[in-house]
């Protein structure tokens, strides 16, 4: 093992290059916030939408399942296909992929398992850990609009504690807006400044 030792700026230069690469590289993966955004957006809407027609009870579990499924599909495709690409990995990069699967698998535990203990604190829970997920994300790679997307998304899981159960939908279609679908085209736009 090599024991190069480091001056404080030649690390503090170090740290700051694992930062920009990681931020740079996330930055191509902006598109998958607004398609998980556009996802949780459009299985909530369509849960209203068969409730109103009287086919939540019969197609709301195989509706959602299906869909969320198919997003779970296209980033295992897409993170394969960019790890394919030979993409040095960095600690920060392993960090916040990690957080991303640690984060969806406990969603889907506490959905199948422990949806009926939860009830109605449900919605408030996955928006508040959505939150912890994006803040820790726009902190890790220094982009705001994702960490300010977090916070706002974070008043608004403990905003939905308060309100009723029949408004939780709106909660998340909200949450989904602010926290993925906003910060994931201020990532794009950022992208395409970049390469400009």
């Amino acid at each position: 093992m090599d024991k190069t030792s480091f001056t404080p700026e030649e690390s503090l230069l170090l740290i700051s290059k694992t930062i920009e690469e990681t931020k740079e590289r996330f930055k191509e993966n902006g598109h998958i916030l607004i398609v998980w955004g556009c996802l949780i957006f459009i299985v909530v809407s369509s849960q209203y939408v068969l409730s109103l027609v009287g086919l939540y009870k019969k197609f709301d579990i195989a509706w959602t399942n299906i869909l969320y499924s198919i997003g779970v599909i296209y980033t295992l495709i897409y993170t394969r296909r960019e790890v394919k690409k030979n993409m040095p990995l960095t600690v920060l990069g392993i960090t916040v992929g990690t957080m991303g699967w640690v984060v969806g698998l406990n969603f889907f535990i506490l959905a199948v398992f422990f949806g009926n203990q939860l009830g109605n604190a449900l919605a408030p829970i996955f928006l508040i850990l959505f939150a912890f997920f994006l803040i820790m994300i726009g902190v890790l790679i220094k982009f705001k609009p994702i960490a300010i997307g977090g916070f706002i998304l974070n008043l608004i899981g403990f905003a939905t504690f308060l309100v009723h159960p029949n408004y939780y939908g709106l909660s998340l279609m909200l949450g989904a807006v602010v926290g993925f679908i906003i910060p994931g085209i201020l990532l794009n736009i950022t992208r395409r400044k970049d390469n400009v």
